[in-house]
């Protein structure tokens, strides 16, 4: 365990991740120095939410705007929440300086115990890491679900145990700053360009993603995604023992798709699993992709094979992704808030199977939307734009013949939703699958899609 006490340490960013970085070092007796750059933070209701969830007055210091560089001395370690890039200026300053820098998933790891399964990908992530966890926590007795998918792993390190399995979601943001992380199965769902405003190219985002491998050795498993270039590529690199997942090729060794049904094959030998559409419940070819990718995983961490597909049958749909939400008036709408780059919401019009209206549009990471106006395969009847982006996407969707009066522009969300209203008929899709962040609009894309269900679930019949 690593020794902290009565050490300052500097925690930057005063979200769930530096919250939980903040009481997991007071707990073990370091002395916290957290910082927010926004001098908007409330001092007040930051440091009474600390104590609260310490149980104790906190001694952790304070800063926001600028902070004291003087109070860097004789620190030499500094833990950074997700959503602060590793080269930002006090960062580099820290670095100059000496200071170790770490992020929250490496601090969690120095004080948990058990075995780690690590869930990493552009799409996916949030799915198959609620589906792995529901079959761990089917089969063992401790199993925590932490990381990125919303419940701090610093949070929960203090409550493990070596029997405990953590089933934990990573993003690049995080896997930035891993050191010693080690994950005894590693899983990377795909690679497809995202967050080049954090990462400026796409070689540092595929370093980033395949950094979730970086301590492991051939005693451990790799779970990777054979249709996707970059993880089928890494397959040959990769230091852990690899399984692949299809969901276009037959696999001699691996898990894959073939006429509904999922196989695997392994050792010579070929296994059927399940039928897609009668052993699960969750729809379209991701879902099929994020379901072969969790078998890959629970069975390389040891659940038995009738468990885990017993598992699978019982699972539904998380939130926001590719999510039913309602019929009303005989139009289908489905929740696909969680799709903030173009590859995720091309497996949302994937999974349509109706005439859809598609919702479009928010706040510009840099991305190209070719591919997702490509995908549309006449599926979209009305294509309904909002926010920073929708006049590149309409600009985009012309240039690939959609044409110019099926694409509406609304100023606000609920304008929007009254729009996919009116123009649905019985039979129709409305689909929020927006390809683009919610930041501008929303805080995040939960409140987004939260906000399409409330409105949807007030409709009349």
């Amino acid at each position: 365990m690593l020794d902290i006490k009565d050490k300052r340490v500097i925690i930057v960013g005063t979200g769930k991740s530096g919250i939980g970085s903040t009481v997991l070092l007071e707990k073990n007796g370091a002395l916290p120095l957290v910082y927010d750059s926004s001098e908007k933070t409330d001092k007040a209701a930051v440091k009474e939410f600390i104590s609260e969830k310490l149980g104790w007055e906190t001694k952790s210091e304070l800063y926001t705007g600028v902070f004291p560089k003087e109070r860097t001395k004789d620190v030499e370690l500094a833990i950074l929440s997700p959503g602060v890039p590793a080269d930002a200026d006090f960062v580099l300053y820290m670095k100059e300086q000496g200071i170790h820098i770490w992020g929250e998933i490496e601090l969690a790891y120095h004080f948990a115990k058990g075995r780690v399964l690590a869930i990493t990908g552009t799409n996916g992530k949030t799915t198959t890491t609620s589906l792995v966890g529901q079959i761990m926590q089917d089969y063992f007795d401790s199993v925590y679900v932490v990381g990125n998918i919303g419940y701090p792993y610093t949070d929960a390190a203090p409550q493990m145990s070596e029997d405990t399995v953590a089933v934990a979601e990573i993003s690049s943001f995080q896997l930035e700053t891993i050191e010693d992380f080690h994950p005894q199965v590693s899983a990377i769902l795909n690679i497809t360009p995202d967050h080049l405003n954090r990462h400026h190219t796409m070689e540092n985002y595929v370093a980033a993603k395949e950094a979730v491998t970086r301590n492991q050795t051939k005693q451990d498993v790799c779970i990777l995604n054979y249709e996707n270039e970059y993880t089928r590529d890494f397959g040959s690199r990769c230091p852990a023992s690899v399984v692949y997942f299809s969901s276009a090729q037959t696999l001699e060794n691996g898990i894959y798709l073939k006429d509904e049904e999922i196989y695997l094959a392994k050792d010579h030998k070929t296994t059927r699993l399940l039928n897609v559409k009668t052993g699960m419940n969750l729809i379209g070819i991701c879902n099929i992709e994020n379901v072969m990718a969790a078998i890959g995983i629970s069975m390389s961490a040891g659940v038995p094979m009738e468990n885990i597909l017993a598992s699978i049958q019982q699972f539904a749909a998380v939130e926001h992704r590719i999510e039913y939400v309602a019929t009303k008036r005989g139009v289908m709408y489905y929740n696909d808030s969680k799709a903030t780059n173009t590859d995720a919401a091309i497996q949302g019009i994937r999974a349509m199977d109706k005439p859809t209206i598609l919702i479009g549009g928010g706040y510009d990471k840099g991305s190209a939307y070719d591919d997702w106006i490509q995908c549309f395969d006449k599926k979209v009847k009305k294509l309904v734009l909002i926010g920073q982006t929708r006049e590149k996407i309409a600009a985009c969707a012309q240039k690939y013949g959609f044409p110019k009066e099926d694409i509406l522009f609304e100023d606000t969300f609920e304008k929007a939703l009254d729009t996919c209203v009116r123009e649905a008929q019985a039979g129709d899709a409305v689909l929020l699958s927006p390809a683009c962040a919610s930041w501008g609009m929303f805080p995040n894309y939960e409140v987004r899609g939260k906000q399409f269900k409330e409105y949807v679930n007030n409709l009349g019949e």
